[in-house]
């Protein structure tokens, strides 16, 4: 089932996706393009994981990881389907990350591998935005980074895993303004859901809602104001989001890091 939260004539509903409408618990229809989306889980957190693609990291000639590399994305860089992602001044170099995003289903803790997709309630799409120009030091979690409000986009739909029979089979697209710039499967993953799920469950009790992203195939491109992003994976929709400058209020932030062979 692929579930929905949003607004519509100034009321918060939850409902699903049924040929092309959203019903809401009541069974009223709402047109897709006429309600304001919301996100489709409020996570307690969100753990992501950096270059956890082995052509992502052969694009860039960096060595794959021997363990899941671990970054934490803040809440208030999630932003739902529709809504507008803020393009900070300053920033010279910022660009877009396609990826799967897993939503834990119960508490898990100490959870081992074979019995770890038990533990997973659904499935989103994720858009891990990143400015590259303070990115630098892979010993420096990228929180500057990644960590802006709004580059957090999840959606458009929790989508359950019973929908999903293999998720280390999807296809994965994304365009920016109609362009494809990106194109691959989830089987170019380093360290499967269950493994990560294993990895993090032995020290950290993962809760209902949690979202995990999953990492990003070889394929970015810079992305500018005005622009229309569309994230695509098989079997969960498309999330889109368009990209507008911060206000010029806003005093610039300019970093000397710059080193952008270093890719997560």
């Amino acid at each position: 089932m692929k579930l929905a939260r949003f607004i519509s004539k100034g009321r918060t509903l939850q409902g699903y996706l049924q040929d092309g409408m959203l019903l809401d618990h009541a069974g009223e229809a709402h047109h897709p393009d006429a309600v304001q989306w919301l996100l489709p889980v409020e996570p307690g957190k969100v753990i992501a994981l950096a270059l956890n693609f082995a052509e992502h990291a052969e694009e860039f000639g960096l060595r794959r990881p021997s363990e899941p590399a671990l970054f934490w994305k803040p809440n208030t860089s999630l932003l739902p389907h529709k809504g507008t992602v803020i393009y900070p001044r300053g920033a010279r170099f910022m660009h877009f990350e396609c990826e799967l995003a897993v939503i834990i289903g119960r508490h898990a803790r100490r959870v081992k591998a074979k019995d770890a997709m038990d533990y997973v309630g659904g499935y989103t799409i994720a858009n891990d935005l990143v400015v590259r120009d303070y990115v630098s030091n892979t010993f420096r979690p990228p929180i500057r980074a990644k960590g802006w409000d709004t580059f957090g986009p999840l959606g458009p739909f929790y989508v359950t895993a019973d929908e999903i029979p293999d998720p280390h089979n999807l296809r994965m697209r994304a365009y920016v303004n109609g362009e494809l710039r990106q194109e691959a499967t989830t089987q170019g993953m380093i360290f499967s859901i269950p493994e990560i799920i294993e990895f993090i469950s032995r020290f950290m009790t993962l809760e209902p809602g949690d979202v995990l992203l999953t990492g990003t195939p070889k394929g970015i491109s810079q992305v500018h104001p005005g622009d229309l992003m569309r994230m695509e994976i098989e079997g969960l929709g498309a999330l889109e989001n368009n990209i507008e400058w911060e206000t010029e209020e806003a005093e610039p932030l300019i970093s000397e890091e710059g080193d952008r062979s270093v890719v997560l």
